[in-house]
């Protein structure tokens, strides 16, 4: 059984040369070869003159050297969720400069670094992270390298010591490293205790039911890629290798949780928790049900409904207090009420967003809701997004959008001011997500675009999916693109289709090229149009083709980067 290894000496402690790092596809990567990494990464900031590095890098081993290589260079890194140009807009206001694979960022040095002799200090050391939030808006929040060892050293005691048994244990993720979930548990974890961490992420559950055995395997995932595990594939060998999933960013809803129990052979293990807070507790659905059972370390009391944590994984011995309405229950654990409520003034009067969420969950109509308060000439309106179960699918086909939102309209209308029913709705195969898991208000209100009709998924499956949409008059899509006649843009048609493959097949990835691109017909006003969309995920290439009464308007096949970010 490896030894374990202290955050602060993962790079300086001598020896260990053969010490299991990670695998990249079928290479095994060894400590010697990380430390050898470190040492170009180490060169190249310590010649850097800036304290501040923005780092980004896709690949879970080059991140891993690069961090260490600036820890020990005396530098503190900045950890951006993703490579868009708004964020890279954002972080040069921050940093002194970039690295990895950001547009110009500086790559390790030719050379390395001697090996460091001295360990890391705890306090000194440091990383800047960024939370989502709700309103997307990312927020920097600094950690020390002494929060991040005392929260690996729990999790570890908690969980680690059942997988820690098996030395040829392998790590892998569906989630990115670029937040605090999949740095402790895809990065530092396996660092700290010896076990290998697979640098491909999966993106797909076809990939996990291949990938994840027969040898041992740990798996770190988010209910945004639990939720929709399909049912016809073998999971056979994946039963026999996983050893646990990990599931954060959010409750995983009971139906998923039992879903994946039967996938993989057990149900996942949940962990809660936040960017500022840490992990504060956890559960298994099939043990512990909708209670959870805190954290070795973590202390929790209910403030006015609240709850508030206090723990080693926090800057301060001070209590946080969270936004989540808690209920104590006998043995010690406690039960999610929801988030506080969101309160909005809608023509002077006060509204829960929270409490119509509540509402609407409730609904046998309804898989999950989220509701959001968008800008409506000089005031606001409150719209929602919501995912149809299977007797809502049903009630749709034979009722229609128009009367199925005036139905969910109604269903609220005994426990919601008139005002505050929702007046525009969305409906999508699954609630839009970030690398972190987590849906930001700012994902839900771009389903809100002006120039995007109102989509009917007729099907959405793993590979195949066929939606079915119309355009009208005076729909924005039309608006100034050609003067002398209303005529729907080919640029409007596929950025439809990309951005419902995304819905149905949940890509996160960037689009990495185009091909065989037509635009056979002109789409006008009035027109029903029918996608069809195949995705094969091996190729990682997503064909559409865009139908109406009148023939095909427009086909094509749309690439994705072999990484989410």
């Amino acid at each position: 059984m490896s030894e374990w290894l202290p955050l602060t000496e993962v790079a300086s402690r001598a020896g260990l040369s053969d010490r299991a790092v990670a695998w990249r596809d079928a290479q095994a990567l060894d400590r010697a070869a990380f430390l050898r990494e470190v040492g170009r990464w180490q060169a190249a900031f310590a010649a850097q003159s800036g304290q501040r590095f923005a780092l980004y890098i896709e690949d879970p081993f080059d991140f891993a050297a690069a961090l260490y290589g600036a820890w020990h260079a005396g530098k503190t890194p900045y950890l951006p969720g993703d490579a868009q140009p708004a964020t890279i807009e954002r972080l040069t206001r921050l940093v002194d400069g970039l690295a990895g694979d950001l547009p110009g960022g500086m790559r390790p040095a030719d050379e390395p670094a001697p090996q460091p002799t001295r360990s890391l200090d705890l306090v000194d050391t440091r990383v800047v992270m960024f939370t989502s939030g709700s309103s997307g808006e990312p927020a920097a929040l600094e950690k020390k390298l002494a929060q991040l060892d005392a929260e690996i050293h729990t999790q570890h005691a908690a969980f680690g010591t059942r997988w820690a048994r098996h030395a040829d244990l392998s790590v892998y993720a569906t989630v990115s490293h670029q937040h605090i979930y999949g740095l402790l548990f895809l990065v530092l974890w396996p660092l700290a205790a010896g076990r290998r961490f697979v640098t491909r992420r999966l993106a797909y559950a076809e990939e996990m039911a291949a990938r994840l055995g027969p040898a041992p395997s740990l798996l770190v995932s988010s209910p945004a890629h639990l939720k929709r595990l399909p049912e016809s594939i073998d999971w056979t060998l994946a039963r026999r290798g996983l050893q646990a999933v990990l599931s954060s960013g959010g409750p995983l809803p009971p139906e998923a949780a039992l879903q994946a129990a039967q996938c993989f052979g057990a149900a996942p293990i949940e962990i809660f928790g936040s960017s500022e807070t840490g992990g504060i507790a956890w559960r298994q659905r099939t043990v512990h049900a909708d209670r959870w059972q805190p954290l070795p370390q973590v202390e929790w009391r209910i403030d006015d409904g609240l709850l508030a944590v206090r723990s080693p994984y926090l800057p301060d011995a001070q209590w946080w207090l969270t936004a989540d309405r808690v209920r104590a229950d006998a043995d010690g654990s406690f039960v999610m009420l929801g988030r506080a409520d969101r309160i909005v003034k809608i023509e002077e009067k006060r509204v829960s967003l929270s409490a119509i969420e509540r509402r609407l969950a409730e609904s046998p109509l309804l898989a999950d809701a989220r509701v959001l308060a968008l800008a409506a000439g000089t005031g606001l309106r409150v719209a929602a997004v919501v995912v149809l179960s299977d007797a809502g699918r049903a009630a749709l086909a034979a009722q229609g959008r128009r009367a199925f939102n005036e139905a969910l309209r109604a269903w609220l209308a005994g426990s919601v001011e008139r005002i505050a029913l929702p007046r525009r709705w969305r409906h999508v195969a699954a609630l839009p997500v970030n690398a972190q898991g987590k849906t930001t208000e700012a994902a839900l209100a771009a389903l809100f675009d002006d120039d995007m009709p109102s989509v009917q998924w007729i099907e959405c499956g793993a590979t195949e999916a066929r939606a079915e949409f119309s355009v009208e008059a005076g729909d924005a899509a039309f608006d100034g693109h050609f003067p002398a006649a209303a005529i729907l843009p080919g640029v409007i048609q596929l950025d439809w289709a990309i951005r419902c493959g995304r819905d149905c097949f949940a890509l996160a990835a960037p689009v990495a090229g185009l091909e065989v691109l037509k635009f056979q017909q002109p789409v006008l006003p009035g027109t029903k149009l029918t996608l069809a969309l195949h995705w094969k995920p091996e190729t990682r290439a997503m064909t559409f083709r865009i139908t109406s009464t009148a023939g095909v308007h427009a086909s094509g096949r749309v690439l994705f980067a072999v990484s989410d970010v």
